[in-house]
């Protein structure tokens, strides 16, 4: 899965897309990556976000619920 073909097809669309790596967290062995996405096209009201252990976990959460919002971007 490359990460930034999809959040380079995510920014296409007007989202804006964040990954967070928190050393603190990490350090407490605690869901150090963060994702989100937010921006024009999705309401004030809808934000995606997401806490896990790696990318990758970030991702499989994030990913289909940006899909049934109508985003689309590589598999």
């Amino acid at each position: 899965m490359d990460v930034v073909t999809i959040m380079e097809a995510l920014v296409e669309q007007g989202v804006t897309v964040l990954f967070k790596a928190d050393a603190e967290r990490m350090a407490e062995r605690g869901k150090p990556w963060t994702f989100v996405a937010s921006g024009a096209p999705l309401r004030e009201d809808i934000l995606v976000r997401t806490d896990a252990e790696s990318v990758e976990q970030c991702l499989a959460v994030s990913l289909p619920r940006l899909r049934e919002l109508g985003f689309s971007f590589p598999e």
